[in-house]
C-alpha cells in the first residue's frame, strides 16, 4: 500500500481533523435542542443526502477523474461546463420541488416545509462537492483542507453560541447554518478556481453526464438503500426516535464515512487501481468477518464517548447499541465491497450494480416491516438486515465473477472533452 507523502498527509489530517470538528458540531446541536427537534433535523438531512445524487449526477466524481489526466488549457472548459450543468439541473429541480412540497410531502410521510428545506440543503451539497472537486481535481489539498478546517470551526463555534448564548433549539436554525456552510465553501472554491461561464458547451455536457451514469446508479440504489429508513421512522414512529436512532446509528455511519473519505481511501484507492481484482476480491471474502467484527467493537467502545457528552436526553441502551455495531459492521464489509468494485472501472460497476438492483427491494421491505413493527429498534434491525442482503449478494456474485485469474480487464472509461 503506497504511503502518503508529506504534501498529502498533512491536508489529509487536516480535513480529517474538521471532519471530526463538524461530526462534534452535530453532537453538540443534538445534545442542546432535544431528541424530537434533531430528529426534525434528521429527516431534513436524510432528504438531502437521497435528492443530492439526482441533482450532482456524478458529475464530482468526472472532475475527480478528468481534471488530473487533462491538459491544464482544457481545465476552465470542463469546470464551466460541469458548473453552469449543475446550476441549471440542480437549481431548477430545487425550486419546482419547493413549490411543489406541499403536495408531494403528504405522500412520502414528511411535512412540507421539511422537504422544502431538504431540497435547499441538498442544492448547497451539490455545489460544495462538485467545487471541492475541482479543488481536489487540480490537487489544491491544502487550501480543500484549510477551507474545511476554517468552515468547521465557524459552525461548531456558531452552533455553540446560539445554543449557550441565544438558547436557539429550533432546528430550522441549525438546517439553515449548515446549508451556509455549504454555500460558503462553493463560493470561497469558485473564487479560487476562476470559473469562465461561457466556456460551457453542450457536447462536454453530454460526456460528462455519460461518464458519470454508472456512479449515479450506484449512488441512487445505494441512496434509497441506506437513505430510507429514516422516512420509514419518521412515518410509524415518533419523531424523538427519529432523533435518537440518528444517534446510535447516524453518528457512528458518519464516522465510517470520514474513515473512509478522508483517512483510508486516499491510500487505498490507489492501491486497489493497480491490483489484480480476482486477487482483492478473495481476500475481502477472507477479511470480511474480521472487517465487520472489529468495526462493530470500535463503534461499540466509542458509543460510552457520544453518550456521555449527549447527557440524559438520549438514553444508552446495550441492547440499542448492540444492534447499530452490528449494522455498522456490515456496513464497513459493504463499502470495502463497493470502493474495491468501484475501481474496476465498467465491470466492477455493473456487478455493484447489478447486486444492488437485486437486493435493494429486498432490504427495503425488510426495513419497512422492522420499522413498523418495532420503531426504533426496529430501526436497527432494519439497518442492520439492509446491509446483510446486500453483502450477501456482492459477496456470492464477485466471487463467481472474479473466480479467474484470467478475467479480462475493464475498459479504459471514455475521455471527457
Amino acid at each position: 500500500m503506497p504511503r502518503l507523502s508529506v504534501p498529502v498527509a498533512g491536508p489529509t489530517a487536516l480535513s480529517t481533523a474538521a471532519s471530526a470538528v463538524s461530526a462534534a458540531t452535530t453532537l453538540v446541536i443534538a445534545r442542546g435542542i432535544g431528541a424530537a427537534a434533531f430528529g426534525h433535523f434528521t429527516v431534513v438531512l436524510s432528504i438531502a443526502l437521497i435528492v443530492t445524487v439526482g441533482m450532482q449526477m456524478s458529475l464530482h466524481y468526472v472532475m475527480l477523474q478528468e481534471l488530473p489526466r487533462s491538459d491544464p488549457a482544457r481545465h476552465r472548459a470542463m469546470m464551466a461546463t460541469a458548473l453552469v450543468s449543475t446550476l441549471v439541473v440542480g437549481g431548477g429541480g430545487t425550486v419546482a420541488g419547493v413549490v411543489a412540497a406541499p403536495v408531494v410531502a403528504p405522500p412520502i410521510g414528511v411535512d412540507a416545509g421539511a422537504l422544502a428545506s431538504g431540497l435547499v440543503l441538498a442544492f448547497a451539497m451539490t455545489l460544495n462537492h462538485l467545487t471541492e472537486s475541482f479543488l481536489r481535481g487540480r490537487r489544491r489539498y491544502a487550501l480543500v483542507a484549510r477551507l474545511k478546517a476554517a468552515i468547521a470551526v465557524a459552525y461548531l463555534g456558531g452552533a455553540s453560541w446560539c445554543l449557550l448564548g441565544a438558547g436557539v433549539t429550533d432546528p430550522d436554525v441549525y438546517v439553515a447554518a449548515l446549508t451556509g456552510t455549504y454555500v460558503v465553501f462553493a463560493v470561497a472554491a469558485l473564487a479560487a478556481v476562476r470559473i469562465e461561464p461561457r466556456a460551457w458547451s453542450m457536447a462536454a455536457a453530454r460526456a460528462q453526464y455519460r461518464h458519470g451514469a454508472y456512479v449515479t446508479v450506484i449512488a441512487a440504489l445505494t441512496g434509497v438503500l441506506f437513505g430510507l429508513d429514516v422516512i420509514f421512522l419518521n412515518h410509524w414512529a415518533d419523531r424523538a426516535d427519529v432523533g435518537v436512532y440518528s444517534v446510535y446509528n447516524g453518528f457512528p455511519k458518519r464516522l465510517l464515512g470520514v474513515v473512509f473519505t478522508d483517512g483510508i481511501g486516499l491510500a487505498l484507492l490507489p492501491a486497489l487501481a493497480v491490483a489484480d481484482k480476482p486477487a482483492v476480491m478473495r481476500r475481502l471474502a477472507r477479511l470480511a468477518p474480521l472487517v465487520a467484527a472489529g468495526t462493530a467493537a470500535v463503534a461499540f467502545a466509542a458509543s460510552t464517548v457520544f453518550f456521555l457528552l449527549l447527557g440524559g436526553a438520549y438514553p444508552y441502551s446495550l441492547v440499542l447499541m448492540g444492534l447499530s455495531a452490528a449494522g455498522i459492521g456490515l456496513h464497513a464489509v459493504f463499502n470495502l465491497y463497493s470502493v474495491a468494485l468501484s475501481m474496476d472501472g465498467l465491470r466492477g460497476a455493473r456487478v455493484l450494480i447489478a447486486c444492488l438492483a437485486a437486493a435493494t427491494p429486498a432490504a427495503l421491505v425488510l426495513q419497512a416491516a422492522c420499522i413498523a413493527r418495532w420503531g426504533l429498534h426496529g430501526g436497527l434491525v432494519g439497518f442492520a438486515a439492509g446491509n446483510l442482503v446486500p453483502v450477501v449478494a456482492v459477496i456470492a456474485v464477485a466471487g463467481r465473477v472474479y473466480r479467474r485469474r484470467d478475467v479480462p480487464a475493464a475498459p479504459e472509461p471514455e475521455k471527457v472533452p
